[in-house]
């Protein structure tokens, strides 16, 4: 009978500390993050471009980050006449793993097409604010800067 209960308690005591382990793994890894930044002010495009940046940065890249770029904001990153530095930086970013929407309601209005765009846009074709309100209920932060 001695052993029967030697046995369990060590059985017990394995396990316990198997559960502990796999709950200290748990508890260490950083969940990914999940951001939208919203950007319609053509004088912060420089600014939001710079806030994405330091957000992978500061995460390390565990970032899945969304631009979603309507309004006069939108005219900034199309691919004839854009500054080398605000292309450059995009390209970047694209890489990093940025995803950026173009608001169809803007694009329509300005009369832009994807292909006007620098490369990496998307369409949201329901429009911008429609865009963020759907990151939204799928858990990712909303960030205006």
């Amino acid at each position: 009978m001695r052993r029967r209960d030697m046995f369990r308690a060590v059985l017990a005591g394995t396990g316990t500390f198997l559960g502990l382990r796999a709950a200290q793994a748990a508890a260490t890894e950083t969940p990914r993050l999940k951001v939208a930044y919203h950007l319609s002010d053509v004088d912060k495009v420089n600014f939001v471009l710079g806030n994405i940046k330091n957000h992978y940065e500061g995460t390390g890249g565990n970032a899945d980050i969304v631009l979603v770029v309507h309004g006069p904001a939108l005219a900034s990153f199309k691919s004839k006449g854009i500054s080398a530095a605000i292309s450059g930086r995009f390209a970047g970013l694209v890489q990093q793993g940025l995803e950026p929407q173009a608001c169809g309601n803007t694009m329509r209005g300005m009369d832009i097409s994807l292909a006007d765009l620098l490369d990496g846009f998307h369409a949201a074709d329901k429009g911008g604010v429609v865009k963020l309100a759907e990151l939204q209920s799928q858990g990712y932060v909303y960030l205006r800067p």
